[in-house]
Parts: C-alpha cells; structure tokens; sequence
C-alpha cells in the first residue's frame, strides 16, 4: 500500500504545481477544468490512501496531520517521499 501512496503522492503533488503554472500563466486558461478534476481525483486518492497508511503502519495521527498538510503546500510532496522513503528502507533493514 506504500507504495501505491508514494506514487499518489508524487502525481498529486505534480499536478498542483500544474495548477499553480496556470495561476502563474505560466500554463493556458484553457486547461484549468482538465486540471482541476485531474488534481481534485487525485487529492481525494491521496487523502484516503494516507488514512490507509498511516492506520497499517500504526503511525500517530501526528502523522496524518503533516501529510494533509503537505498536500497543500507546493513542492512539500518532495519531502514526503524523502520522508517515506527513509521509513520504508529502515522497514526494510529491520525485517532483514
């Protein structure tokens, strides 16, 4: 299931920068209702898969509470796979 978050995660946080492109007008107008759904799937996949994670990890909801609040922050899904990634390779060194 982590790893099916850590891609959520990745493409969520990819397409609200896309968002913030077309804010910037860096991106056309004309893709604004294409990207809001693409994003707005997204983030309710990324929101009820980290419910998912963090229940089977048996992580606090401290936890829970810094990923929304990474959701929401531009470029802080970098740090979220940085963060996971360094759980699943210590996961990965105490199951060995």
């Amino acid at each position: 299931m982590l790893k099916y978050f850590r891609i959520i995660s990745v493409v969520e946080g990819l397409s609200f920068l896309a968002i913030l492109c077309v804010t910037f007008g860096i991106i056309s107008r004309e893709f604004v209702s294409a990207l809001g759904m693409f994003h707005g799937v997204f983030f309710m996949i990324y929101i009820a898969l980290s419910f998912v994670v963090v229940e089977k990890k048996g992580w606090s909801i401290l936890y829970w509470i810094a990923l929304f609040l990474a959701s929401v922050v531009p470029f802080a899904f970098i740090l979220v796979e940085l963060f996971l990634r360094k759980k699943s390779t210590k996961q990965a060194l105490t199951v060995a």
